[in-house]
């Protein structure tokens, strides 16, 4: 089977095109619960689909094949390995102190431009509660930081913050190349709110954000091109929650799924 023919990663020449031909938003879906696919399901039924997967054959993948592009296996795991969460993670450089205490206005602003960040990563995940502690894959090595790993390696600290359905446009707009100098809070228009034990910000429209400091890093080197780095891994612990107040329970262990309303990162340019 080709399955070009039948999935392809983002098969739209025209976007705009393609979204003008979607239905509008819903703002009536609200979140509800339902039924599992089987609630009379018992130990040892097995699928809940009759069996019809058990008539399906796999075919075996060999990531290191050779001719197979490594943006193959990109492709294949963001579209199988989902959903996934967002990090959508703020950052401050080393120097940023220095540039905000500046009195001439516009080159405070390009200081800013230069001395925050503000990006969105889908290798990202939580793998421990005591402490808490998180993860964040950069693409890429150390000898092509990008500013948000260059400020995390450089201050130890982030603020990790959740995307929510009210933001989701502004969060996506924070994954381009911003010009040297302009600060993607400006291009989004999101609000920095003070953290209290880093002194990177949070988004203040996020409904839950994690205060962060770095406790390791990993870089990674390519198999198919020896010597070529090809990411790096940053172990983040949680020092610090913010919770909005609406989403909260009493006990400060829960949060409003109905009010948090999470974005998560599918396959290609899909999101959930």
């Amino acid at each position: 089977m080709d399955s070009e023919k039948h999935v392809q990663r983002n098969p739209h020449q025209d976007f705009r095109k393609v979204q003008d031909s979607r239905p509008d938003w819903s703002e009536q879906k609200k979140w509800a619960f339902t039924k599992t696919r089987n609630p009379d399901w018992k130990l040892g039924d097995g699928p809940n689909d009759g069996g019809e997967c058990l008539t399906k054959e796999h075919v075996e993948i060999d990531p290191y094949a050779e001719g197979r592009p490594a943006t193959f296996n990109y492709k294949l795991l963001i579209s199988a390995v989902i959903p996934r969460p967002i990090g959508f993670v703020s950052t401050r450089s080393k120097d940023a102190q220095k540039f905000f205490g500046t009195g001439d206005k516009r080159l405070k602003l390009r200081s800013i431009g230069k001395s925050t960040n503000l990006a969105p990563f889908s290798y990202f995940g939580l793998i421990n509660h005591d402490p808490p502690i998180f993860t964040i894959g950069y693409a890429g090595g150390f000898d092509h930081a990008k500013d948000s790993l260059t400020n995390l390696s450089e201050t130890g600290e982030c603020c990790l913050n959740i995307v929510s359905e009210h933001f989701i446009e502004a969060a996506n707009a924070t994954s381009i190349n911003a010009p040297y100098g302009i600060s993607e809070w400006a291009l989004t228009g999101l609000h920095p709110a003070p953290c209290k034990d880093v002194k990177a910000s949070r988004v203040k429209e996020a409904v839950f954000s994690i205060e962060g400091k770095l406790m390791s890093t990993q870089e990674f080197e390519s198999r198919a091109t020896p010597g070529k780095k090809t990411g790096v891994l940053a172990i983040i612990e949680g020092v610090r929650f913010w919770a909005r107040e609406d989403a909260i329970n009493n006990d400060r262990n829960l949060i409003d799924p109905a009010i948090l309303r999470p974005v998560s990162r599918l396959g290609g340019i899909t999101y959930g």
